[in-house]
């Protein structure tokens, strides 16, 4: 059997297609892998695709082979050890020619996993598949600081290498017909008396010499038209135009107190990659704000949210009082859309819940397209969590989910973000 390899550079795309059909044959084990793989990215870490690895034994391709019939028994020549009927142990330590699972082969012939790397796009189509961005409004803003240049015309005015050759030599051409018309019209009616007069005599009569003394000066001043002048110039014009975009905020609100081990850490990040990931193939713009909380709240950078730790209480209020005011200070509404994904253990003063619902029925979920509120804990709920259950009962736009261990992270996001039928 003939077995062809096709080693073509991938140019305009011709191999997309097999690529597509590869990637949805494969599509659950490369969606495992892309999963698995966010706890290593930051979480505005969306410029690079992924690398996947299938393990060989998932690549199997049907092949022909012998059905029932045929020979039966055969003499292979060499064979002085064994006679018909005799069992052939099995090799000791793992030998053979290997099965992709990663060990080493002691025949030197073991097969490694495939590998391959798949695109930024391909990474986040994976991701997020069939979900969708509930309550989306882009909002314009009014002092857009994004603009595209486009062409405006054209300007007497300009830099040289915006000059427009067809456009200036036409007005050239333009402005030298217009200056010299007459005197080209004058030219020929002389040329023509002389020629007349040459033919009558060829004596250099003094009409003759007046003539050509004519006929010089016309020439001279012809001549003296510039074939292009400052006047002629033409150049591209070009603009900047306001182009429409559309900015949201992410809120990062975590607990960071006693209570939050940096394995409960560890799940609250690959929530907030995840809704990073979805928010940036909406928005082109998106700010992300860290706050860290215990007693006191505080605004902090990726490095202190994710892997800082302090003592003591959890009062969730501070965290929800610095929330509205940044966004009131920083991201109004009339421009931003605001998002905001709220991880903890659940832990809480009993005395601070009321103040927390009040926080977010008065002022925060009035000012947001979409609130979560995951809490990630194995013990019973308490008192934080029965007040986030009212909010989410009058108010469709905050979402409460519960995870208990990493396998529910991904799930629990396609819930909260799943696409409804209209």
């Amino acid at each position: 059997m003939a077995h062809f390899i096709d080693r073509r550079l991938n140019g305009k795309n011709k191999s997309s297609v097999n690529r597509q059909r590869f990637i949805r044959r494969h599509q659950q084990q490369i969606k495992k892998s892309v999963a698995d793989a966010i706890t290593n990215r930051s979480v505005t870490d969306t410029e690079t695709g992924e690398n996947i690895t299938i393990p060989t034994k998932d690549l199997s391709e049907p092949f022909f082979h012998q059905g029932q019939g045929g020979v039966k028994e055969r003499v292979h020549p060499g064979n002085d050890q064994f006679q018909t009927g005799d069992h052939i142990e099995r090799p000791q330590g793992g030998g053979g020619a290997g099965s992709g699972s990663g060990e080493a082969s002691d025949s030197g012939e073991g097969k490694d996993e495939f590998q391959f790397q798949i695109s930024r796009d391909e990474y986040l189509d994976l991701l997020f598949e069939d979900l969708a961005l509930p309550n989306l409004e882009k909002k314009q803003v009014s002092d857009i600081l994004e603009h595209k240049v486009v062409r405006a015309g054209f300007s007497n005015v300009g830099l040289p290498n915006n000059i427009n050759i067809v456009r200036s030599l036409r007005k050239s051409q333009a402005r030298r017909i217009a200056l010299s018309a007459g005197k080209r019209r004058e030219l020929r009616v002389l040329e023509e008396r002389l020629a007349q007069i040459e033919a009558l005599s060829s004596e250099n009569s003094p009409e003759k010499q007046q003539l050509c003394r004519d006929i010089e000066t016309l020439r001279k001043k012809i001549e003296a038209v510039p074939f292009i002048d400052d006047f002629d110039l033409q150049f591209n014009n070009y603009t900047k135009q306001p182009c429409p975009s559309s900015k949201a905020v992410m809120f990062c609100l975590m607990d960071v107190s006693g209570s939050m081990d940096q394995a409960t850490k560890d799940i609250a990040k690959r929530f907030y990659i995840l809704l990073y990931l979805f928010l940036s193939r909406t928005y082109k713009t998106i700010d992300v704000v860290y706050i860290r909380h215990h007693t006191q709240a505080k605004e902090v950078d990726e490095q202190e949210f994710f892997y800082s730790q302090e003592t003591g209480g959890t009062i969730v209020s501070s965290a929800l009082k610095l929330m509205h005011e940044i966004q009131q200070e920083r991201y109004p509404t009339s421009q931003w859309n605001v998002y905001a994904a709220q991880a903890s253990d659940g832990d809480n003063w009993a005395d601070d819940t009321p103040l927390c619902h009040k926080l977010l029925q008065r002022d925060i979920l009035p000012n947001s397209r979409y609130y979560s509120y995951i809490e990630i804990t194995n013990r019973a709920h308490q008192s934080l969590w029965d007040a986030y259950q009212r909010l989410a009962g009058d108010n469709p736009h905050f979402a409460i989910k519960h995870i208990s261990q990493i396998g529910d992270i991904y799930p629990v996001f396609r819930e909260l973000f799943q696409k409804t039928v209209s």
